[in-house]
């Protein structure tokens, strides 16, 4: 049997992509938040493409845990629950932590100059979604530094869910927030680059539990 017996035809999916693109950069820009409901009638007019593609775009975003597709309720983007909270807080915890290791035993100075300059970019953000943006920037950072492949394609598989936690914690307040996330991001570099293993931890570990606790309430809100 040759080649073309063992495999399926491969399908072009340049469009849905796009299409997945543009309606995740529209979640991301705040332009559908949380609970919003996405009508694929008309995200196909808006877009001017066909439903075809755009439901096959809803279906990637479903599997990056950013829209959820229920048949009595439509599309809708993803409302994280306290279990969902939870349970991507303690996986991106144990991400973290195995990479704030790699990069204080392995990381070069420029691999930490590129960490401390995401964090110095943070203080021109215009508004709480670019933030949010240059926040996830800088853990983008953090995870290349520790040069493990494996450790950012696991980050890879839930920075859109961290990215929705984020835009969820500025439904719940954004008191301070341009000044103060600047500030624990400072913080997060000095820690790393005195290569203190565990002052750094403490301090990754102390930034991801303010903003769970805006979330969860435990925070006074504004």
């Amino acid at each position: 049997m040759d080649d073309q017996g063992k495999v399926a035809p491969a399908r072009r999916r340049g469009l849905a992509d796009e299409v997945a693109d543009r309606i995740r950069e529209a979640i991301f820009s705040g332009a559908y938040a949380p609970g919003a409901q996405l009508r694929e009638v008309e995200l196909s007019a808006a877009m001017d493409v066909s439903r075809g593609p755009v439901r096959e775009a809803l279906r990637l975003l479903e599997r990056e845990g950013l829209v959820h597709c229920a048949w009595h309720r439509g599309t809708t983007v993803t409302t994280l629950s306290a279990d969902d909270v939870a349970e991507l807080d303690s996986l991106r915890g144990a991400l973290e932590e195995l990479a704030v290791r790699q990069v204080i035993a392995h990381a070069s100075d420029e691999d930490l100059a590129a960490i401390a300059k995401t964090a110095e970019v943070m203080e021109g953000a215009a508004d709480v979604h670019e933030m949010v943006r240059r926040d996830i920037e800088f853990h983008d950072a953090v995870f290349a530094a520790a040069g493990h492949r494996r450790l950012a394609d696991a980050w890879e598989a839930v920075r859109c869910q961290v990215h929705l936690f984020l835009l969820t914690r500025i439904t719940h307040s954004t008191e301070g927030y341009l000044t103060s996330v600047p500030a624990e991001h400072r913080e997060l570099v000095v820690a790393l680059r005195t290569r203190d293993t565990e002052a750094s931890l403490a301090l990754f570990a102390a930034h991801r539990r303010r903003a769970v606790d805006v979330v969860s309430g435990t925070v006074a809100t504004s």
